[in-house]
């Protein structure tokens, strides 16, 4: 049997055309999608902002460690219900005047509908804040994120 050593670092590649001031059409290894501004605000509203896009990354983030971490440690958390509601300081991208911490807040709100009990989702939600790139992310540029795991309710 040949051990295969894996890689700790690997390259992540994207790429995008930027058809007008506000529209990115994104690829990203097979996959393409757009990234935009909302109508009002001078865009054609065919993807989610920047910002939004960011937001939406911890979700699917938190949902694939979430996962990993509940095999881990042996937790049946089944499938997951996320939402997250974040204060963000627009003062920056107005250009009104230079931001820290745009994303002041993010409320991360997991939902399981496994057999897990509220202890155990503690444990694996310990775990997610461990190893998920995107809550380290935010955390380090200062976002305070409170996360709420608790068993969905039938």
């Amino acid at each position: 049997m040949v051990n295969v050593k894996m890689k700790t670092t690997v390259k992540l590649r994207a790429s995008a055309e930027c058809p007008s001031h506000s529209l990115s059409d994104i690829a990203i290894r097979d996959l393409l999608f757009h990234i935009d501004e909302p109508v009002e605000r001078g865009g054609s509203n065919k993807g989610p902002t920047p910002t939004d896009t960011a937001l939406a990354a911890l979700i699917g983030c938190t949902n694939v460690i979430g996962h990993k971490c509940a095999e881990k440690l042996g937790v049946d958390i089944g499938h997951l219900s996320i939402s997250a509601a974040c204060d963000f300081d627009r003062r920056g991208v107005t250009l009104q005047e230079e931001v820290d911490v745009p994303f002041e807040k993010i409320v991360l709100t997991v939902e399981a509908d496994g057999t897990a009990a509220n202890e155990d989702l503690e444990r694996v939600s310990t775990e997610v804040a461990k190893y998920c790139p995107l809550s380290k992310l935010f955390r380090q540029a200062g976002t305070e994120i409170q996360e709420i795991w608790r068993r969905k309710e039938n």
